[in-house]
């Protein structure tokens, strides 16, 4: 059988490839157009500023003041004549107030004049050797002077125990402890030198002062001389 048509006349031949290369093209224009950007243009407006060549300013014409020129100085007298002073000027005469050597006078003093001022030496004597102990007022009748120590620490530890109060604010924050106390009984009785070492200061603080509320007492004697006797206690802060 023979074939009527010329193959070089079909027009189906190569469509395939046509349609592929129209939809590359086609994609090719829809994917540029989605990207294709416009951007908003400004529009610029020039101002034109003309300049003035010249600036005329108009001075008003003023009328100048003439000053009349001032006057000569006065021309010096041919004559000079010359006055003689008649007044007579009395002199003040300055005496001088240092004294001379001629004029000084020394005094001897005598020996016997001259009082030497004696400087009372501070003794110390421990509590512990000392020959006749501090009296606590109550500790009069007591015999030798062991018990006149024994009293004496006796009646010390019973006035802590009167005055003792212990802090509110060391009570509520539950502070406790040992505070050491040393103080001094001078030559007059008294307490004095009052020094605390303890945890806390307020529990220092209340053992200061239950010791300088201590009575005056009798002073310790050495020799049978009044000398001053240190002394120290512990006190005890105890929650119960």
């Amino acid at each position: 059988m023979q074939v009527k048509k010329n193959p070089q006349a079909d027009l189906n031949k190569n469509s395939g490839l046509y349609f592929v290369i129209g939809l590359a093209i086609v994609l090719f224009v829809t994917w540029r157009a989605l990207e294709y950007k416009t951007y908003p243009k400004d529009d610029i407006l020039v101002d034109m500023i003309e300049a003035v060549d010249e600036l005329k300013e108009d001075i008003p014409i003023t009328e100048q003041i003439r000053t009349a020129p001032p006057p000569p100085p006065p021309a010096a007298p041919e004559v000079i004549e010359v006055v003689e002073d008649t007044e007579e000027i009395e002199e003040t005469i300055i005496e001088s107030t240092e004294t001379s050597q001629d004029a000084i006078v020394e005094e001897i003093l005598d020996v016997d004049d001259v009082e030497a001022a004696e400087e009372e030496e501070e003794i110390i004597v421990p509590f512990a050797v000392i020959e006749n102990a501090p009296v606590f007022p109550g500790c009069e009748n007591a015999g030798s002077n062991e018990e006149r120590k024994a009293c004496f620490q006796r009646m010390v530890q019973e006035h802590v125990r009167k005055q003792f109060t212990y802090p509110p604010a060391a009570l509520e924050l539950g502070i406790t402890g040992r505070v050491f106390v040393q103080f001094y009984i001078n030559t007059k009785g008294q307490v004095e030198s009052i020094r605390t070492r303890g945890p806390d200061k307020l529990l220092e603080k209340e053992s200061h002062r239950i010791i300088a509320s201590l009575p005056d007492m009798t002073p310790g004697k050495q020799r049978g001389q009044a000398v001053k006797v240190p002394y120290s206690i512990p006190i005890n802060f105890i929650i119960q």
